[in-house]
């Protein structure tokens, strides 16, 4: 045997004894030797194999079991399954071999990873919404296949770096839109931060390091702010012979960095980097008490925030999660969120759902993550909804706050913050929010699209005779109402698309034509219409009348299809007027530096010298992205395949418009001396210029046409020199 087979052998045998150290739940004998035999059948099954990075391919199960058993804290089957989860797609071992070996449990959850590791051999690289609702859809065999899968992401991401960059930035994209967001819904907080901070290391590595550099900086600064805060509370806290601990934490380097672009913010104007967390000992019956009474003495030292206070011990977030957050004007009068939680609700927070399900055992009245878990089961029963919508619409419940009203009966209940009348409607029960007439909030009748807010007290007004309609989707906002509302459109239109077929042919056979392919092909064309279904329902709603029939039955029969193919043969040189084009062509596309036909996306606008990408439309050619565009994500991680890298080469010759919101303080001649800064200073021709003033204040947008990004760099810095302009973004 090779020395260095001898040191592998050595570190694999270490890392086994690592993983049944550091598991978070209490092995009996038995899960050990379940442990020991999946790691047997792993390490023999991964022997002959190894990854891009050149290491032994079984260190990846050993490391995803190693997640699975500390980080998020799952029992010895779940840790089992991880060491197997790639042994039936990778190796020659079968289902009935693993069956025989570790029985049925362990067995239905590896061909559940199974499942979704085979997604990525679909025809293209990633159909990623279908792809995403076949993994959700495993939820219904065992929840562990999703948490172990997200485990399987988080060393994935960790070990990114032997793969290509469109690989890496693919994988990031899809972590972002999908795997991260699932982890936070799950409880996993940690992980989805670790997940967020990898795909923005990924996918902007400069701003990331930018922003890691400064967290690094600023920390012994912190550590100092967070003794001397809790040097003024330990002795109050002392006196009340509390067990408990005060600690800081960051806020992750990816949500900074959002709070950053969203608010247009440098990096030292963002005052929340850290939190201050205290952790206390206390039996279940006595933890609300004790939280209120820690928050009495904090609050005793320090002033608090009347708007930020959050009590999510007497109603738990729907993932579980506990605590009782304030933010209070610290030493040096900065503002500081404190975080108050038992040890009991820690352990929730930092393991989510192990620790939640544990506790659960406890206390059968403690619902929170199983109750949504109960209705994404149902959701993802639901297959009239297409794949894309699908995953919007699942997007929708992972990330959102919540809020709490009462009905009419008393009962306290959650739903996202944001949510209306009718959504809350719908989260009661499916058949009540179908049938909802009408809604009263605080005993006065309102609209259906009524946002509601904490404290609201509703009651749902339902009628037999009410469907729902299309309007409904413009004012809902959970995935729950917004799939059932699409369910029931689309069971309607599919009953009228039936009626219409069996119209549209008794009509054609009275003009004497059969209702054949051909036929249905013929009357697209003519009427414009993109899919047979839709010429059905056309009909069948009376929007195609008999003399709108009879006008196509006239073309028809005047040979009409000759004529038809004559005026609409395709003309491959036909260019749409929007595509820029240009022999000396500033974009360049695909690894050969193609110059291709384009179109500059309206959503994000870019300008020469921004990081692009083109995506390929169905009707549009390409349009050309910024790589930070609101949209890059989603289509990314929904449409990897119609991604085609594109780069700027030469933009000394075209004009690119921009547009900038401008504010700041009202000064006599202040807009004067702006466009005179624009126009005269930087040579830049301005088209739009709107400005309001409000008690002192201005705000306004200001659109110019400049050559490229140095341009338009240098004008913002010269704007935001100007006395009172507070703030210069670019939409």
């Amino acid at each position: 045997m090779l020395v260095d087979e001898v040191i592998e052998n050595k570190e694999i045998a270490r890392q086994y004894k690592e993983l049944l150290r550091i598991s978070y739940q209490r092995l009996t004998a038995s899960d050990k030797k379940l442990i020991r035999l999946a790691f047997d059948t792993s390490v023999d099954a991964h022997k002959n194999q190894r990854r891009k990075s050149g290491e032994a391919y079984v260190f990846h199960p050993i490391e995803v079991a190693k997640i699975v058993a500390d980080e998020i804290g799952l029992d010895a089957t779940s840790i089992a399954a991880a060491l197997l989860h790639d042994v039936l797609e990778d190796t020659d071992y079968n289902v009935d071999q693993i069956e025989s070996l570790f029985g049925k449990t362990v067995t239905k959850i590896v061909v559940g990873l199974t499942k979704i590791s085979n997604l990525k051999k679909d025809k293209y690289d990633s159909l990623q919404a279908e792809n995403f609702r076949k993994m959700l859809l495993t939820l219904n065999d065992d929840i562990r296949v999703i948490i172990i899968k997200i485990a399987d992401r988080l060393h994935n991401m960790k070990t990114l770096n032997s793969l290509v960059k469109d690989k890496r930035e693919k994988i990031a994209a899809e972590t972002l839109f999908i795997y991260a967001p699932l982890a936070h819904r799950i409880g996993l907080y940690n992980i989805k931060s670790e997940l967020e901070d990898l795909g923005l290391k990924h996918t902007d590595l400069r701003k990331y390091n930018q922003i890691k550099n400064k967290i690094e900086k600023s920390r012994t600064k912190q550590d100092l702010y967070i003794k001397k805060f809790s040097s003024l509370v330990q002795k109050t806290l002392n006196k009340e012979n509390f067990k408990y601990s005060i600690n800081g934490r960051s806020k992750s380097i990816y949500s900074i960095f959002n709070k950053m672009e969203n608010q247009s913010i440098p990096f030292e104007l963002i005052y929340d980097k850290f939190a201050i967390r205290i952790v206390y000992s206390a039996e279940r019956v006595d933890e609300k008490f004790i939280a209120w009474k820690i928050y009495s003495i904090i609050t005793d030292h320090f002033v608090p925030n009347p708007t930020r206070l959050r009590d999510w011990i007497t109603a738990p977030k729907s993932t579980g999660y506990e605590a009782l957050h304030v933010t209070v004007s610290g030493p040096e009068n900065q503002w500081v969120e404190v975080q108050i939680r038992s040890d009991r609700m820690h352990e929730i927070a930092e393991k989510g759902y192990a620790a939640h399900h544990k506790y659960k055992i406890e206390n059968k009245n403690d619902v929170g993550i199983e109750d949504w878990l109960d209705r994404l089961k149902e959701l993802l029963k639901e297959n009239s909804v297409n794949a894309v919508d699908f995953v919007d619409d699942f997007k929708l419940s992972l990330y959102s706050e919540e809020i709490f009203v009462f009905t009419p009966n008393g009962d306290l209940l959650s739903i996202p913050k944001g949510s209306t009348a009718l959504d809350f409607a719908f989260s009661i029960h499916t058949e009540i929010g179908i049938k909802t007439r009408g809604v009263r909030i605080n005993q006065k009748l309102v609209p259906l699209s009524k946002v509601l807010k904490s404290g609201d007290q509703v009651e749902i007004i339902t009628s037999e005779a009410t469907k729902p309609n299309a309007n409904w989707l413009d004012f809902v906002v959970t995935s729950r109402a917004r799939s059932k509302i699409k369910s029931s459109l689309n069971e309607e239109k599919k009953k009228i698309e039936e009626d219409g077929k069996e119209i549209l042919r008794r009509k054609l056979k009275h003009l004497k034509i059969i209702l054949t392919d051909k036929v249905i092909t013929l009357m697209l064309r003519f009427f414009k219409i993109n899919a047979s279904s839709d010429l059905y329902y056309q009909v069948g709603s009376g929007t195609l009348d008999n003399k709108k029939i009879r006008q196509f039955s006239s073309d028809y029969n005047n040979k009409f299809i000759s004529f038809f193919k004559k005026r609409l043969k395709y003309n491959s040189s036909y260019i749409s007027k929007n595509i820029k084009i240009n022999d000396y062509d500033k974009l360049v596309f695909g690894k050969d530096q193609q110059s291709l036909s384009y179109m500059i996306a309206s959503c994000c606008n870019p300008i020469p010298g921004d990081s692009v990408f083109g995506f390929i439309t169905i009707n549009e050619g390409i349009k050309v992205h910024k790589k930070k565009c609101s949209n890059a994500l989603s289509m990314q991680s929904k449409f990897a395949y119609r991604i085609i890298n594109a780069k700027w080469i030469n933009s000394s010759t075209d004009i690119f418009t921009a547009i900038l919101r401008i504010t700041g303080i009202d000064n006599i001649g202040l807009v004067n001396e702006l466009t005179r800064v624009i126009s005269s200073n930087m040579n830049v021709d301005i088209f739009k210029l709107n400005f309001e003033t409000e008690d002192g204040l201005f705000k306004g947008n200001v659109g110019v046409r400049v050559r490229n990004k140095t341009i338009l760099n240098k004008m913002v810095k010269n704007l935001q020199k100007m006395k009172g302009i507070e703030k210069v973004t670019r939409e």
